[in-house]
């Protein structure tokens, strides 16, 4: 058994993920070529990204930039931003798109005051934390929202809005791009009513626990993946331009956006939904 885990469970819907385990298998087989021991041969798809986080046996990983900057930079070193080939995507950064039933008359964000949200989870930055700044910065002060519901994934929360069981919800770009190949027909009923600000995406990650020398060799190995030209079909898969280097402390712009919201008085999950 491996002693090392590796996850890109980040996005890895099912028409993504042949090109998540191409990915990382030249990854691994470049590590191991490297002398890095115990390299594992396949992604760990058992547990949820979330799980692996604290976990000191992650080799290879993707935080959420809010809860890395939240609650985890003392588990998680980051090996490298990526860039994104999506719409709204631009450079590093990423952002959310929010997104009503197409058959809502309803054609600004404003209008949707007093609805009620779909968030994936409390401690996503671009299915809540994105969702309520945005707000904040477009409507001005109040609850806005009557309450939300919590559904355990963007595509799920894309499912509720499109049954009628929430009225909006914000949308991981890249997520939003990936939808129509291993979900079609999810996106069809769905129209964008707002786009967040951009923040840094989602950080590649290693354990704080990962030996500097070995995590230096996994960024090393990521950042020429991003160049090898037999991975140019599993890139394009993942919407993946490349990657850089990025300083642990770009993913406090999160938390100030955070801070906006709550000064804005914008409804939290944790609060009542009101009549």
């Amino acid at each position: 058994m491996s002693h090392f885990v590796a996850s890109l469970g980040m996005y890895d819907h099912p028409a993504q993920q042949a090109a998540n385990d191409a990915l990382w298998g030249w990854i691994a087989a470049r590590l191991a070529a490297q002398g890095v021991a115990d390299v594992p041969a396949r992604l760990e798809r058992e547990r949820t990204p979330d799980q692996l986080w604290p976990d000191s046996h992650l080799l290879f990983g993707q935080a959420c930039g809010f809860p890395y900057a939240r609650f985890h930079k003392q588990d998680l070193r980051i090996v490298a931003v990526p860039r994104y080939d999506a719409p709204h995507c631009e450079g590093t950064r990423h952002c959310s798109v929010i997104v009503a039933r197409d058959s809502d008359g309803r054609t600004e964000l404003d209008d949707f005051r007093g609805a009620m949200a779909a968030i994936n989870d409390p401690v996503s930055n671009t299915g809540l934390n994105l969702l309520r700044h945005t707000v904040a910065e477009h409507c001005g002060s109040g609850a806005f929202f009557r309450g939300m519901v919590r559904t355990g994934s963007h595509i799920a929360s894309m499912r509720a809005v499109a049954a009628g069981e929430a009225e909006l919800a914000a949308i991981d770009a890249v997520t939003f791009a990936a939808a129509g190949a291993s979900y079609p027909g999810l996106t069809d009923g769905l129209k964008i009513i707002a786009v967040s600000r951009k923040v840094p995406a989602l950080p590649f990650v290693t354990a704080r626990a990962t030996p500097e020398p070995v995590a230096a060799l996994v960024q090393d190995a990521l950042l020429a993946a991003m160049q090898a030209p037999e991975l140019a079909e599993a890139r394009a898969a993942l919407f993946l331009l490349g990657a850089e280097p990025i300083a642990a402390d770009a993913y406090d712009e999160v938390l100030e956006l955070e801070r906006a919201a709550d000064v804005a008085g914008v409804l939290r999950p944790e609060q009542p939904a009101t009549a």
